[in-house]
C-alpha cells in the first residue's frame, strides 16, 4: 500500500501543505467497467471540495 498520496487538487478539503492527502482513504473508479487504459479513464471519489 502506498505510504503517501499525493494530491494537486488544492480546493479538496483532504489536501494538505506539501501537495499531501490526508485522507483515511482513497476511493478511484473507472468511467469504463472495471478496468481502465489511461488515467483519463478514471475519477477519484474520494474528493471533497473545501467548503
Amino acid at each position: 500500500m502506498a505510504k503517501d498520496v499525493l494530491c494537486e487538487v488544492n480546493n479538496c478539503q483532504y489536501w494538505k501543505n506539501g501537495n499531501r492527502c490526508s485522507a483515511d482513504q482513497i476511493y478511484v473508479v473507472s468511467h469504463t467497467g472495471e478496468t481502465a487504459d489511461s488515467t483519463r479513464e478514471t475519477d477519484c471519489h474520494t474528493f471533497e471540495p473545501l467548503e
